[in-house]
């Protein structure tokens, strides 16, 4: 459970991004939309390929940038 203890005199803003920041931190919300609803395996597989694919294509890039400058 998360907790946002708010001091005397803090703007109620500045507790709710404290909360915010706490939600994003502990992944609540990333979790929650993964759940929301079902994915057969299938799809899985291929939203996990195609992540993997993205995240070479991103080093690789930068690997790329790295050796030329």
């Amino acid at each position: 459970m998360i907790k946002v203890v708010i001091k005397d005199g803090e703007p109620l803003e500045k507790a709710l991004r404290k909360f915010k920041r706490k939600v994003e931190q502990a992944v609540i919300l990333k979790e929650f939309r993964k759940k929301e609803f079902f994915l057969k395996p299938s799809v899985k597989k291929k939203l996990k390929a195609r992540a993997a694919r993205a995240r070479n294509r991103k080093r690789d890039k930068r690997l790329s940038q790295k050796l030329f400058i």
